[in-house]
């Protein structure tokens, strides 16, 4: 490790809720405990701070998505300028910082891969009317150029989540060095999420009414459309009786609610709103499900497979090379495919003898990789090979 340095990380929110969020915790935290004194730019801090982390609000104005954007980026660089630190790590849309952590994709490539999410017809035409007209996107749409086609710190080093997020952003911004575009994958606590003792898990069944013979598939995400719970009730529709949905996480489920009454299957669908015991959540079911359209790199598929459900997504989520190839859905729309692949994972989680998920070492992930990366750069700022 490195003599201790002054370093900054800036994001607009810090708290535990949310994956990106919690990441940005968890890398202050690990930070200070390695004798750096840390300071967290932020719009605002909620909940439990990272110990030994300095938070510094800097507001945001009660204005518009567009408005308080441009604000906290802006509000970031007049701190950094008043402020030598030795090291800044961007979280977010900001524009000087020594690592920029990219934990979704361009906007561009979100927007048309993310439209079929959104209906058909002209409820899908009016989506793409109010994305094409809204301030907020054309103002993200400038940010994200000067983030990466002119940056304000030319020996920035981006890191994506996955490469599935480096691709589509040499895609969008062909001008970026591939060589300065690294992947680290998020890596969920191994600590927290593991199989559950079976006792355990026949409680939780249990309480939820669940029958040996049941077959419950879960997901998890907050964006109820985009993560594709449409089409897994569509396909909860095409499997026999014994098998059942549970969603975690999201807010006002009354249109999958509708869908599901549409379709007969509202009694074996249940929609169980923020979940504090996710590892519980996950013990008590037999398969993960997510026909996600976009997902950088979903910390819920990880979560399951360390929790030993095969689990089954999309390939536009950047997580998905972690998941058995015969269980990827190539259209996040196609609930007859999704239908098949569920009925294969829960054969799958009958056989006894499947091998426990293992974490390749092969694969660089969670904190290490960044705190290595500090390590680095401190040395070269200060002259060290």
């Amino acid at each position: 490790m490195t003599q201790p340095a002054s370093i900054a990380l800036s994001m607009p929110r810090l708290g535990l809720y949310g994956g990106a969020e919690g990441f940005g915790w968890r890398l202050a935290e690990a930070l200070a405990a390695q004798g750096h004194a840390v300071s967290f730019l932020c719009a605002r801090a909620e909940g439990r701070l990272p110990q030994g982390v300095t938070p510094v609000e800097l507001g945001r104005p009660p204005f518009g998505r567009a408005v308080k954007n441009l604000w906290f980026a802006w509000a970031v660089e007049k701190h950094l300028r008043a402020h030598g630190y030795d090291l800044v790590i961007g979280l977010g849309r900001t524009w000087n910082q020594d690592i920029l952590r990219v934990g979704g994709g361009p906007q561009d490539i979100f927007n048309r891969l993310t439209l079929a999410a959104h209906g058909e017809g002209l409820t899908r035409l009016g989506k793409s009317l109010r994305r094409a007209l809204s301030p907020s996107a054309a103002v993200i749409k400038w940010m994200e150029a000067r983030q990466f086609d002119t940056p304000a710190n030319p020996d920035q080093r981006v890191v994506c989540v996955s490469h599935l997020v480096r691709d589509w952003l040499l895609e969008a911004h062909p001008a970026l060095d591939p060589e300065r575009v690294s992947v680290v994958y998020n890596r969920p606590d191994l600590s927290r999420f593991q199989p559950l003792p079976a006792e355990r898990r026949a409680a939780l069944r249990a309480a939820l009414g669940l029958t040996p013979a049941d077959v419950v598939v879960c997901t998890a995400g907050t964006n109820f459309a985009l993560k594709g719970v449409g089409t897994l009730i569509r396909a909860l529709a095409l499997l026999p009786q014994h098998f059942h949905v549970a969603v975690a996480g999201g807010r006002h489920p009354d249109a999958w609610i509708a869908l599901a009454k549409r379709l007969g299957v509202a009694g074996r669908v249940r929609f169980a709103g923020k979940v504090d015991d996710m590892p519980g959540f996950y013990g008590a079911a037999d398969v993960f499900a997510l026909p996600t359209y976009y997902d950088a790199c979903s910390n819920a598929v990880l979560e399951a497979l360390a929790c030993g459900l095969p689990a089954i997504s999309s390939s536009r989520n950047g997580s998905a090379v972690f998941v058995d190839p015969k269980l990827v859905l190539p259209d996040p729309g196609d609930a007859e495919t999704l239908a098949r692949l569920i009925t294969t994972a829960a054969a799958q989680a009958a056989d006894a003898t499947r091998p426990a998920f293992v974490w390749p070492d092969g694969q660089p992930s969670g904190l290490a990789p960044y705190l290595d990366m500090v390590d680095q750069l401190l040395l070269e700022k200060r002259g060290r090979p």
